[in-house]
């Protein structure tokens, strides 16, 4: 095989092979960025299409952000069982074929359908787990560098993606620019295809950065199904105050990032008058911010207490929220919040995945690390329909920032209430 090819090569050049799983994740995680950031740029062409209200659209990626979130557990243990190109290429065929469909809807209940429900289960497949997958399995050494790298991938597809769907769809029409994700999705999928493998072992490799010298040992088959592993996880973790920790301040990530700013935040620029390609613009350049702040925060999570870096990134995080408002929407108001907010938009997930490992060992992160992310999701979910409600209601889509802003000083001293020992939980 290619992957056993390109192995060998790079071991003669002392190169690890799973730094080409990360590069692989990576753009796997770029293009499905893209695709999760997409309706952002698509709700006012939605609207001026079919007359459909924001609640209405938001109300279809809230179902998105929530099925996003809750697969995240029962995408870990599908990748255990069933292999991590296996479950990556599934994911991929499903979200294409609803974005295939999509191009075709002319109602809402088939916007709900394929925008919230296929493509939040297709792209829950997969999610941040598979990130937090590959750095615990392939990597003993720059655990964290790995995470930030993966999760900064996030920021890096709306940086190369948002702008230029946002300038397709003013030219072309949204269908063209759905139609450029398709493609993307494929190219993605045959470099999944070509070079993701599951597990160091396969290779003949041991994990980056493990010293050991006994013989490789090939894991056991999994057989625990999926739905037991899963509940089971959950069970156990549930059990230990540091997971509902974990799971209050994700929460509060995400209603603080995806579900608000990421969704709303283009065409609350369109109601203070900014251009659409202007306001993706801003978008990318928050992605910018945070692809070097992300992977900044993986090298700090190896080195430094991670309950201190959560204090700091949720602080700055809500105050950049709460100042938003204060900015007038000028230039110079806006850019220092892209600054300020990039920075630390999804900078959380390292120090966050590194809590998880720490607490309840690196066999079981990636499950609990699932229902943590479901938390997250969850925040995402409630906050792009509310925000999406107080515009309706209320002409205004301030009111949701402020709440967002107050929760974020909440997720920062919630972080500090996490021990700085514990025990780990049980298995």
């Amino acid at each position: 095989m290619i992957s056993n090819q390109l192995a060998a090569a790079l071991d003669r050049r002392n190169i690890h092979y799973g730094w080409v799983m990360v590069a692989v994740t990576f753009f796997t995680a770029l293009v499905s960025a893209g695709t999760v950031g997409a309706p952002g740029v698509f709700i006012v062409p939605l609207q001026q299409e079919f007359g459909w209200s924001t609640a209405e659209i938001s109300s279809a990626l809230s179902i998105r952000f929530v099925l996003f979130g809750l697969m995240a557990p029962f995408a870990a243990a599908l990748l255990n069982r069933y292999g991590l190109r296996n479950i990556t290429l599934l994911a991929q065929l499903i979200v294409v074929s609803a974005l295939v469909g999509s191009l075709a809807m002319s109602q809402v209940w088939q916007l709900v359908l394929l925008w919230g429900v296929v493509i939040g289960i297709g792209t829950g497949m997969t999610a941040l787990v598979l990130g937090a997958t590959i750095a615990t399995r392939w990597f003993v050494a720059r655990r964290g560098l790995v995470v930030g790298i993966l999760t900064a991938s996030v920021a890096t597809g709306q940086l190369v993606f948002l702008p230029l769907l946002a300038s397709l769809t003013e030219r072309l029409g949204w269908r063209v620019a759905l139609g450029l994700i398709c493609v993307m999705l494929g190219v993605s999928a045959t470099a999944v295809l070509l070079l993701m493998r599951d597990r160091p072992s396969e290779l003949g490799l041991r994990p980056y950065g493990d010293t050991g010298t006994d013989p490789i040992v090939p894991p056991a088959p999994v057989t625990t199904p999926i739905l037991a592993a899963a509940l089971g996880t959950l069970r156990d973790a549930s059990r230990a105050p540091v997971f509902w920790m974990l799971f209050a301040t994700f929460f509060i990530c995400g209603a603080s990032t995806n579900g608000l700013v990421q969704v709303h935040l283009i065409p609350m620029c369109l109601d203070f008058g900014i251009p659409q390609v202007q306001a993706a613009s801003l978008l990318a350049a928050m992605g910018i911010f945070d692809f070097f702040g992300t992977i900044m925060s993986g090298w700090l999570s190896d080195r430094y207490d991670n309950r201190w870096l959560l204090f700091w990134y949720y602080g700055l995080r809500g105050l950049s929220l709460l100042f938003l408002p204060f900015t007038d929407f000028s230039f110079y108001g806006l850019s220092l919040f892209a600054m300020f907010y990039g920075l630390d938009w999804i900078a959380t997930v390292p120090p966050t995945v590194r809590l998880t490992a720490q607490r309840f060992g690196p066999e079981r992160a990636n499950l609990v690390f699932g229902w943590v992310f479901a938390g997250h999701q969850l925040g995402a979910g409630t906050a792009a329909f509310g925000a999406g409600l107080s515009r309706t209601l209320l002409q205004s889509y301030l009111p949701a920032f402020f709440t967002a802003g107050a929760l974020c000083i909440i997720a920062a001293l919630l972080a500090l209430m996490i021990a700085r020992q514990a025990k780990p939980a049980a298995a």
